[in-house]
């Protein structure tokens, strides 16, 4: 156990990462891939991290704050089939049997629920450090001195942990400036505009030079020397008359730190678990390399003390 770090796993991200990335396979006439590839990654995480708590966060079904804010908010992502959607109670049931905190929010994403733990969790913990196991790109704006994002190892894809200093070397910014970056060149994923006609390139540029959209347009609606201009005339243009658009898609792309619903540090302190329910699960689903992998725990009547 390494005292003072908390494992954050976002649990429809990587629920879709094994569906995708997992070969098809069935266990008692059903696609069970998802499934199985959750919980891999799930006992590689405690494994390599050896958190001293965890907790995996999901959504859940109904609009939130950000479709109030724009309708059409992931409005072009493609449904997965309902062999997807079949395979989230078994993921749910097995984080019960395993006695991991799931944490919901009506009206929030995965995505906000984990922001706000980070945040949190740092002020209580005084020491240690928080790693996000996700496949979402979105959460690298939470990467701070004492947050990391891990995008766990899938297929031929090895696993990539992003602190700050990797957050830079990949996107060209600081982990804050991602919700501005997204605010000028969109994001298609999540259907959020940005800014039309202002791409990856300019948008990275405009970010180097400004910092942040609200000193990109400070500068624009400045008196200011046309001979220093900063922008060119074509994108000054594009963000003056989008600059609606900019600022919503802005906040689409922020996550949310301040979410309120009841959580105790304590809660997910990981501990010692019953090892025949968990085996008995895996059973079920014929998960026998998972069996094998399984933590080991030191759970007797009346025990519940030790870390998986």
């Amino acid at each position: 156990m390494k005292k003072g770090t908390f494992v954050l796993i976002d649990g429809n991200a990587i629920l879709h990462r094994s569906y995708h990335a997992m070969p098809r396979f069935e266990s008692g006439g059903r696609l069970v891939n998802a499934i199985y590839g959750f919980i891999s990654i799930l006992f590689s995480a405690i494994e390599k991290y050896e958190p001293e708590y965890l907790a995996v966060a999901f959504d859940v079904k109904g609009p939130t704050f950000r479709d109030e804010l724009f309708k059409e908010y992931k409005a072009k992502r493609i449904k997965p089939p309902q062999e997807f959607y079949d395979q989230i109670p078994d993921v749910w049931e097995f984080l019960k049997t395993a006695e991991i905190p799931l944490l919901t929010k009506e009206g929030y994403e995965a995505d906000d629920i984990i922001g706000t733990l980070a945040r949190k969790i740092n002020g209580d913990l005084g020491e240690g450090e928080v790693i996000i196991i996700t496949g979402d790109q979105d959460t690298l704006q939470l990467v701070d001195s004492r947050t990391k994002v891990a995008m766990p190892a899938m297929g031929k894809t090895k696993e990539t942990l992003y602190d700050p200093s990797a957050v830079r070397g990949k996107l060209g910014i600081s982990p804050g400036q991602v919700p501005d970056y997204k605010a000028l060149s969109g994001d298609s994923s999540d259907n959020i505009p940005g800014v039309y006609g202002i791409g990856s390139k300019t948008a990275i540029e405009l970010i180097k030079e400004f910092g942040t959209i609200e000193k990109i347009y400070e500068y624009l609606e400045s008196e200011k020397d046309n001979s220093e201009f900063k922008v060119k005339e074509r994108t000054a243009g594009l963000l003056i008359q989008n600059k609606k658009m900019a600022m919503l898609s802005r906040e689409l792309a922020i996550i949310k730190t301040d979410v309120e619903f009841p959580f105790n540090l304590s809660e997910a302190k990981t501990h010692d678990f019953d090892e025949d329910k968990l085996r008995e699960f895996l059973e079920k689903y014929r998960f026998m390399s998972l069996i094998k992998r399984m933590p080991k725990s030191k759970r007797v009547a009346g025990n519940q003390q030790q870390l998986f």
